[in-house]
This record gives C-alpha cells, structure tokens and sequence, in this order.
C-alpha cells in the first residue's frame, strides 16, 4: 500500500480548475482570471507599449512588429513564470527576459524599454477585468429581464410582506421581483461605469516618465494616449501606482454587484423553504443521502459569493493607503484578492441570471401563507378602518382582543369581527381581505419598471 504523503512533499501543481469554487468553476469568468488569460493580458501590455512607442517614433516599427509575434502566449511557460517571480517579486521580471530573449537580439531592447514592472502588471490587471466584467454585464442584463418579466407578471399577486421574520402587511410578488430588479440594475449601472472607465499604466519607475523621456518622448500626455489605445483602455490623468482610485472603484462595484445578486438569493432562499413554498429554483439541486430534496443550488452558490465579496474588497480598500511613489505590499496585496472578486462576481452573475430566468412562483402557496395568522395580516387597516367607527382608543382595545382570541381558539379573525354588534353594517369580506390592502404596490412596480 502507498503511504500517505507526509505534508512535507511538494504536491504536484495543476490549473487551477475551481474545484473548491463551484460558484465560478466553468463560468465565462473562470476562462477570463486563468493564469492563461493573465499571461495573455501581460504579453498584451508589453506588446502595446512597443507598438506604442513605434507609432510616436520612439522605437522601430520592425520592433513592434517583432515585438508583437514574439507574444504568442504558447511559447511561455506559466509554471516557470510562477516559480521564477519568486526571486522578484512578480511575474513581470521573468516575463520580459522570456519575451526579450524570443524577440530576438536585434529587437529584444525595445520590449519593456522604459517601464517599470508594476505599469505592466496594473495594466494587465485592468484588462483582465474588463474581459470578466463584459460577459458580467451580459449577464446582469439577463437578470434584470428575466425579473422585469416576473414582476410584470405578478404584478397584483398578494403575498406576505415580512419584517424581522414575521408577517407584517401583504405585498406583491411583483414589488418583490421589482425591488429585485432594480438592485441588479444599480449594479449594472456601476460595473458599466466602472468597466468604461479603467485605465492602462504608466509612470516608470517612479512616476515620472523620466526614461521615456530620456528616449526621446516630448509629451507624457501624447505617450500615455497611444499607449491607452493600443491597449484598449482608457488614458490616465497620472501614473496611479499609489493612487488606488481605479482598484478601490472595480472593489466597490464588484462588492455591490455581490450584494445586490445576494439580496436576489437570501430571498429565494427563504421563499423555497419547505413551509414556505413561495417559490422554486427551476432546476433544484440533489442530495447525496436525501432523495426527495430539490435543494435551491444557484441561490445558494450567489448567496456564498455574497458573504465573501465584501472581506475581498475590504483588502483591495486597505491598498490604497499605499506609501512613497511605489509601495512595498500593498500593490501586491491586491492580485489575488481583485481576481478571487471577479471570479465570484463573474460566477455569481452567470448564476443569477439562469436563477432569474428559470424561477417559479407559487401564488398558491403565497395566497395560503396570506391566511397562516388567521386575518391578522391585516390588522393595520382595520386599525384605520375601525378608528373612524369606534373611536381610536376602542379599535385598538377590541383588535388586541380579537387578535389574542384568533390565536387562542384558533378562529379566523373574520368570524370573531362578525360577532362584533357594534361593527354595524362594515364591510368585512373587503376588510379582511389580504389582497385588497396591497397599498400602492401595482403602481409602484409599474413605475420601477419603467427604468432602463
């Protein structure tokens, strides 16, 4: 038999498949935070920047060109580049000897000529998030499209409203599914903001584009604008390697994407309870041991991408109190955390939307949950309606009383109010109707879902 390894042998290393992340294993996300999609972003900042300077006549154009066939990311090794960044610090190192060495003698000085390490590194960054954050806006817009066609369609139908875990006044599933979109909808709003506005880098060694300048560059403004387009990302008003605003931003709205899709899960987690029932993922999970179960997996997976998120962005908020012109730690501090952020955000997203599109609602099961305090859900209108009959002071003694009775002889709260001889002629069908106290939620889901 072969023994156990002893903790102390080095286990053999793999991609990093997700095994332990099912909420972002397979996803659109999971390609786009790959070591390969990274090395893919870093070959492409290199390649900008020597395209870059060639287009402004600081370098060949043969350079670019060689420059740019030499990036093939099949000629590089991930795993030695891991390994290697060891010595540095950070891949980029071992990155630009590989690159400089297959561009080739004649052209290899013109790869990384005038950056530093972390203008490649933020860069590659930043694109990476953009190409998570695209198919993450396509599928918030799933999401809210799908909701939009929920709360349309349930409109009128009443549930019950819940406050601190217990029943307080109806509601629609409508509203619900309204209040849901529009969470979505702010996120969307945010990470396009966001997406939109995502700068490359670059400062050099310490921000001042000195060896660009010493190169012949006449305009830091002219140079970092190539380089932006030939990248794909947007032009930076300064060198950012300790002003963190473009992380702490992708932090922000990633963690509020996280919420606003947990919002949408704790929901319909609750909801699908067994004695709830309000609602049913389309495609439930299984159980290993329990058969019959049909567990809620999507929500569940959204739900634990939301309890992460907020501690991930707290570290990437950390950073920005990052010292001197380049710090020790903090920029380091943010590669996995940012990537772990997109990963969840991107799976939660790519769940939600299959969530959304896939839910079922059950107004039956809302209709009977309306009628579990026996009437009393609507208490507050009777408190009103009564007030103007009785007098204030004797709605409210006579409702405590009825209310104590209802739960004590089990009795609908309707039967006791018939009873009442002093309650005359009202109209009690109407008054203890659940479905017709739902206040102003129609219109308040018509106005919701006007937004765009």
């Amino acid at each position: 038999m072969t023994p156990p390894p002893s903790g102390r042998e080095t286990p053999p290393q793999e991609d990093d498949t997700g095994l332990l992340a099912p909420g972002w294993a397979g996803t659109p996300a999971a390609a786009a935070t790959s070591d390969s999609a990274y090395l893919r972003a870093l070959l492409d900042a290199e390649t900008a920047l020597t395209r870059a300077q060639a287009g402004l006549g600081l370098a060949p154009a043969a350079a670019a060109a060689a420059v740019t066939e030499a990036a093939d990311p099949a000629r590089f090794d991930v795993r030695s580049l891991a390994e290697r960044a060891r010595a540095g610090g950070n891949p980029v190192i071992p990155l630009v000897a590989d690159l400089t060495k297959a561009a080739g003698e004649e052209h290899g000085p013109y790869v990384h000529r005038g950056a530093t390490s972390q203008d490649i590194m933020d860069t590659a960054a930043m694109l990476v998030a953009a190409r998570t954050l695209g198919p993450v806006l396509d599928d918030l817009g799933r999401t809210e499209r799908a909701l939009a066609r929920l709360a349309a369609g349930h409109r009128d139908t009443p549930m019950p409203g819940r406050t601190l875990t217990q029943h307080a006044v109806p509601t629609t599933f409508g509203l619900k599914a309204a209040g849901w979109r529009s969470l979505v909808l702010d996120a969307r709003d945010r990470v396009r903001r966001v997406r939109d506005s995502l700068p490359a880098q670059l400062g050099g060694a310490a921000g001042t584009l000195a060896a660009f300048r010493a190169y012949g560059a006449v305009d830091a403004a002219a140079l970092t604008g190539a380089y932006a387009r030939e990248v794909g990302l947007a032009a930076p008003a300064l060198p950012w390697h300790t002003l963190r605003t473009p992380v702490a931003d992708l932090a922000g709205c990633l963690a509020f994407a996280a919420g606003a899709l947990g919002k949408l899960a704790a929901d319909v987690l609750t909801l699908s309870r067994t004695e709830t029932g309000e609602l049913t993922e389309g495609s439930g999970g299984g159980s290993s041991a329990m058969p019959h179960k049909a567990n809620p997996v999507r929500s569940t997976l959204v739900a634990a991408a939301a309890r992460r998120a907020p501690q991930l962005a707290a570290t990437l908020y950390g950073s920005l109190a990052a010292e001197d012109e380049r710090p020790a730690g903090a920029w380091h501090a943010e590669w996995e955390p940012l990537r772990d952020l997109l990963r969840l955000v991107g799976g939660a997203a790519a769940h939600a939307a299959v969530l959304a599109e896939e839910l079922r609602a059950h107004p039956g099961a809302m209709r009977r949950n309306l009628d579990v305090t026996r009437g009393l859900i609507v208490s507050e209108r009777l408190s009103a309606a009564l007030a103007s009959v009785l007098g204030r002071a004797r709605a409210k003694e006579l409702l405590t009383e009825l209310a104590r009775r209802a739960h004590e002889e089990d009795r609908p709260l309707r039967e006791l109010l018939a009873e009442q001889p002093e309650l005359g002629e009202a109209d009690l069908d109407d008054l203890t109707d659940p479905a017709r106290y739902t206040g102003f939620a129609g219109a308040l889901t018509d106005r919701a879902l006007e937004r765009r």
